[in-house]
């Protein structure tokens, strides 16, 4: 029996982000910044926005306030530390920054460090809110379990799953770009011009064929029949993720997009994916809008009976000299 562990590459990542995120957006990042500012300041400000309770039970702990409650000078002086709070309380971005919840408009100050001014008025009514969720944390938590170290540890099971989302929309987006440029190795000789999310080419009638990024699906193929007049050749949807116990649930995703790109009028609906391994029968009954199923380790070899097949249909359906 042969046992195959993978190389844990995603939790070196991981491990290599956390020290530049620490320094940002953890409690190393809300020490330097205490540091810089007024305690007693601090502490007037906490006493106005957090129940006494709370305080009183952080103290008895050796916890000061604002390792759990934001007060608006710590958020002024350093609006990334929004970021601190919203892992603390174990709110994704997704969820957390929304038309619905009202902090949309406050993303700015994690993402960029930033305060735009028509939001700095409304700092006060930020850190009253968030102090609220602050002291719903402490009660249910319990007094007997706060420590320093649980909460490091609360931020950085929220973060966790952050840093996994974001290496996975990376892979994904290279996955896209390596389709990409396997459709353009097929379609070069025709290409007029070419940027990094679109190429224009012109086929054996003399129109010209865009090939380009899009969102839903990852990658179009337009013929231009006359000005700003398309006929909607190819929809390609790339599922890059590379575990194979989750690749139904992708392919299920890649059938939404392409019920609306056959909505849309998508002669053609092409499923790319990363798992070498997949049931082709079971893959067309959880997607049947898609037309193909292609593997990018095909498309990356440029050999084989599939990547054939990928190249004819490319070069039949543009319509270009070979």
């Amino acid at each position: 029996m042969t046992i195959i562990v993978p190389p844990p590459d995603a939790q070196i990542d991981f491990a290599t982000a956390l020290t530049g995120i620490r320094s940002q957006y953890l409690q190393d990042a809300l020490s330097e910044t205490v540091r810089t500012l007024s305690v007693p300041d601090i502490d007037k400000e906490l006493a106005a926005h957090v129940p006494a309770q709370s305080l009183t039970t952080l103290a008895a702990h050796g916890l000061r306030g604002e390792m759990v409650f934001p007060v608006p000078l710590i958020l002024t002086a350093n609006p990334k530390l929004l970021g601190y709070y919203r892992l603390l309380y174990g709110y994704s971005q997704k969820e957390f920054y929304t038309t619905s919840t009202g902090l949309g408009r406050f993303k700015g100050m994690e993402e960029r460090g930033t305060l735009r001014r028509d939001v700095v008025k409304d700092i006060p009514d930020l850190a009253t809110a968030l102090c609220l969720a602050g002291a719903l944390l402490i009660g249910g938590i319990g007094a007997a379990k706060i420590s320093a170290a649980l909460l490091d540890d609360l931020t950085l099971l929220t973060l966790g799953p952050q840093l996994r989302g974001g290496a996975n929309v990376r892979k994904g987006a290279a996955g896209i770009r390596t389709v990409f440029n396997a459709v353009h190795e097929i379609v070069k000789a025709s290409v007029k011009t070419r940027t990094d999310s679109q190429m224009e080419i012109v086929n054996a009638t003399g129109r010209k064929v865009l090939i380009e990024f899009a969102p839903d699906p990852d990658i179009i193929i337009r013929e231009e029949m006359r000005p700003n007049v398309y006929r909607q050749i190819i929809a390609i949807e790339v599922k890059a993720g590379s575990d194979f116990s989750n690749i139904h649930n992708r392919i299920g995703e890649a059938e939404k997009s392409h019920q609306k790109a056959k909505a849309n009028g998508y002669v053609e609906c092409w499923t790319v994916v990363n798992v070498d391994k997949i049931d082709l029968t079971t893959a067309r009954r959880e997607s049947p809008s898609t037309n193909r199923f292609y593997k990018i380790s095909d498309l990356i070899a440029a050999t084989g009976h599939d990547y054939q097949d990928f190249q004819d249909r490319v070069v039949s359906l543009t319509g270009i000299k070979v």
